[in-house]
């Protein structure tokens, strides 16, 4: 226990060492790697209340945390795999990034040839990944380099939140193993620094590289930055308010709650406005409720089987679109589900 601001607080182990510990509950063979474990559980830091600021900086938060345990011969692919994974998220949230690698920090565990070597590695994967990157000397954590991702939002501001770190201390200090296919004996310096000294390995087994991966960071913090490059008007397939149906008058309103019906059967969040608002008010209140699509429905909608649809972005009418013709638009309109098919 440790006293913060007059309140009593206990330590808690971050997402790592329980991924250690699932990792060596069992022996492993160099067959099963990489194995790779996600958790979206929530963390917790010890910040000053000074520099508690809305959502980009809390004290309980939630990480999209990830860990890869993988063999030094598979670390090129993982970075990269990483990294696509990254720059496609990022881009489905419309930010432009920048990479960094940070180098060994002053206060490092390990040798300088190890160091060396994990740099090395992610070295070689940026530059086979292809994007520009820098520099960013004596940066890292204290147990590997990492490589640092930065948003820049709608105002070019920049937020760091994806991060990929080489982890060589972890699996060292957990003891963690897995049976090569040659069953030679290690020839990895052991780690040795004051505090702890490696337990040497078995003839035939060797130790895993920990990736440490996180895309959107602290979920918290992401919202923030996203909702603040979107100044609140949210790309269709993250949007909460996809589309509102709007009646002309109330001899439409039967048909209008049938298009609701079947667009929101079809997965789409979709509302249908009941209200006794004028027309011209209707509009305006899907506007300031951020609606991305305005659905309006009269007699010539209704004859035809459509809806004229409007862009709130746009300010005005895209066309109108049969009910297929509209859901084919607005699945095209998901990176994440075109992504996955």
């Amino acid at each position: 226990m440790f006293d913060c601001e007059g309140q009593q607080f206990g330590m808690k182990p971050m997402n790592c060492p329980g991924h250690c510990l699932i990792f060596d509950h069992t022996n492993r063979s160099y067959k099963e790697l990489p194995i790779r474990m996600a958790d979206f559980g929530v963390l917790h830091r010890n910040e000053l209340s000074g520099t508690l600021t809305g959502l980009t900086r809390v004290r309980r938060f939630c990480q999209d945390d990830a860990h890869i345990f993988c063999r030094p011969d598979q670390i090129k692919d993982e970075i990269m795999g990483c990294l696509d994974f990254l720059t496609y998220i990022y881009d489905s949230l419309g930010y432009e990034c920048e990479f960094a690698l940070s180098t060994m920090p002053k206060k490092a565990l390990g040798t300088r040839e190890m160091w060396d070597w994990a740099e090395g590695e992610l070295t070689q994967a940026l530059n086979s990944f292809g994007k520009p990157w820098t520099f960013n000397p004596e940066d890292g954590a204290f147990y590997g380099p990492k490589i640092d991702i930065t948003l820049l939002d709608a105002l070019k501001r920049k937020h760091q939140c994806g991060t990929i770190q080489l982890d060589f201390n972890l699996p060292a200090r957990f003891n963690l193993s897995y049976r090569t296919e040659d069953m030679k004996e290690s020839t990895r310096p052991l780690m040795k620094y004051e505090g702890f000294e490696e337990t040497p390995l078995k003839p035939g087994y060797e130790r895993p590289v920990m990736i440490h991966r996180a895309v959107l960071g602290s979920l918290e913090r992401q919202i923030a930055v996203l909702t603040e490059h979107c100044a609140g008007n949210w790309p269709f397939w993250l949007s909460p308010k996809q589309a509102v149906v709007i009646a002309i008058s109330d001899k439409f309103q039967e048909y209008a709650e049938l298009i609701s019906l079947r667009l929101r059967r079809e997965g789409f969040m979709v509302d249908l406005d009941e209200s006794n608002e004028t027309m011209r008010k209707k509009i305006r209140n899907a506007g300031v409720h951020h609606y991305n699509y305005v659905l309006v429905v009269g007699e010539e909608e209704v004859k035809a089987g459509t809806v004229d649809c409007r862009d709130r972005v746009a300010d005005k009418s895209i066309g109108k679109f049969t009910i297929d013709e509209l859901i084919s638009k607005f699945e095209s309109l998901s990176p994440i589900k075109s992504r996955v098919e």
